[in-house]
């Protein structure tokens, strides 16, 4: 199996995922532990001459001009852990506790934050062996790191909080005395250290990017057959009309629905008609998903350097240069995290207006709400509420978290970024999304059986195929909850962008355009 060292090899989301689903294993190589071990020293050596140094001899926050003897430096971590585990609501999902733990273990091993190596060790040890600490998902500002959250992360090195373990959520003590395992003893500033940093914002981010590429992908799919099944044109897809205008997303959705669309019986049945131009929601295409592609793109830059750097506080150069800074913000990825929300919630803005227009019965062969019999049948009418629906929640969940700021800390923490709610909204909004797009999906998949008997080009033939092995076409109506909850299925199985293959392989797309294939 292949292996990733921590705090020495390039952490990409994709990796980061891999390590969180177990296809990848994560390790300390010797370079590592050494910096590890230096970064420990320096530590010692600054508790052992009682140089003052914040949130190793010092209080936290506040605080931070307290003094504190070298007898309660080790008690100081402890409560640290304990006071500022905060966290309300629900649990975060068992995949986002562990890619904390990912992150974090990444960061720590660069040598910056004083660590002990029997801590990180101990840390990749619920790693591998999927003991994951329970996260609420509320309580954190995104500034002096997700405080809340990585103390609930790391209460289970104390032997306190609760942890994931075979399927169930088990106080850890239990778990410990099952499994023979001991609480570990933190040295001067590991507190801090542990709950200092953006890992949780982070960790969002990464399924963010992952989440969010597979709604960019399904977008351009079923937009291309909503094309098809409208009569829409290709000429808004003509590479000369975006050579004019090089926005590189536009460009590559552009040349991806052309490339779906080649070699389409459906497409040269109507070339000679007098309609002039389609409706946005079909010709604008390219601008619409590509900027939200551009979007994706943008966060997936910024997002692969959050997950090389060091953002605990205060760093460690050496026993006599240690800096109190502001890595720990999250401003960094809470603005583009509420750009991609945005993206994220255009797409299915648009996704919903091709619903719609496939349900009006203008279009000649399609009949009105895509099914024949209608008056005792309602057709396809109600799924497109819940697409308004979901599209409407999306708008109110727009609103950018980091605009809004809320002092801290007795003032000491006086701008924050909120990144954490940026995250979790982005996240919802996804999820929102992947119901519209099913719900469009399904709609695509009816009108598509209308232009029978021609045929589509092979690549989108191949996915109405497979669509109608799972969902069959109606002809009268039924509980459409459950042809949603197929198509929903079709969308986060990814099945269908195996059919249709990735596009970094064409010539056509420069390297520029890769960037969108791979992650």
């Amino acid at each position: 199996m292949e292996t990733f060292k921590y705090g020495i090899d390039h952490l990409t989301v994709n990796v980061a995922l891999n390590i969180a689903r177990a296809n990848i294993i994560g390790s300390l190589s010797k370079e590592a532990e050494d910096k590890v071990l230096k970064s420990a020293a320096y530590v010692k050596e600054i508790t052992d001459s009682e140089t003052t140094v914040y949130g190793v001899n010092t209080g936290f926050g506040p605080l931070c001009t307290t003094k504190i003897s070298k007898e309660d430096t080790e008690t100081l971590q402890y409560n640290i852990l304990k006071s500022h585990s905060v966290g309300v609501g629900n649990p975060i999902s068992k995949e986002l506790s562990k890619l904390m733990l990912i992150l974090k273990v990444h960061s720590l091993a660069q040598g910056f934050s004083g660590i002990q190596l029997s801590t990180l060790e101990r840390i990749i040890w619920h790693i591998d062996n999927d003991v994951i600490p329970v996260v609420p998902e509320k309580g954190s500002v995104g500034a002096s790191g997700d405080l809340a959250p990585l103390a609930h992360l790391f209460l289970p090195l104390i032997g306190l909080g609760e942890v994931f373990f075979h399927g169930k959520r088990v106080p850890t003590e239990k778990v410990f005395d099952e499994l023979g395992i001991e609480s570990i003893a933190l040295g001067p500033k590991e507190g801090l250290a542990l709950i200092n940093g953006t890992q949780f914002i982070a960790a969002h981010a990464v399924e963010v990017v992952d989440n969010l590429y597979n709604c960019l992908s399904h977008a351009d799919i079923i937009g291309a057959m909503m094309i098809e099944a409208l009569q829409g044109s290709v000429k808004p897809f003509t590479p000369a009309l975006h050579q004019i205008r090089p926005f590189a997303g536009n460009q590559h959705v552009a040349h991806r629905v052309r490339n779906m669309l080649e070699g389409s019986e459906i497409l040269t049945s109507h070339a000679n008609c007098d309609r002039v131009q389609d409706p946005y929601s079909l010709r604008c295409i390219p601008q619409v998903h590509g900027t939200s592609r551009n979007a994706w793109l943008h966060l997936k830059q910024l997002v692969e350097i959050e997950l090389n750097a060091v953002t605990d506080n205060p760093i460690i150069l050496s026993a006599e240069e240690t800096i109190s800074g502001g890595n720990f913000h999250g401003q960094p990825l809470a603005l583009p995290l509420d750009y991609a929300t945005l993206a994220a919630a255009e797409l299915g803005n648009i996704s919903d207006r091709r619903v719609y227009l496939s349900l009006e019965g203008k279009i000649e062969g399609l009949p009105q709400l895509l099914m024949n019999d209608t008056g005792i049948n309602s057709g396809f009418m109600l799924p497109q509420y819940t697409s308004a629906a979901l599209v409407s929640e999306n708008k109110s969940l727009c609103f950018p978290a980091s605009a809004d700021s809320v002092p801290t800390s007795l003032g000491q923490e006086d701008h924050v970024s909120m990144g954490s709610i940026s995250g979790r909204k982005a996240l919802q909004v996804i999820g929102n999304l992947e119901q519209i797009l099913a719900i469009e999906l399904l709609c695509a998949a009816q009108a598509f059986d209308f232009r029978r008997p021609l045929k589509s080009s092979e690549m989108l033939e191949k996915c109405h195929g497979h669509i109608r092995s799972i969902i069959d076409h109606a002809e009268v109506d039924r509980i459409f909850a459950k042809d949603i909850e197929k198509a929903h299925s079709i969308i986060q199985n990814r099945s269908l962008l195996s059919i249709c293959g990735p596009d970094s392989q064409d010539s056509l797309i420069s390297k520029h355009h890769q960037a969108f294939e791979t992650y």
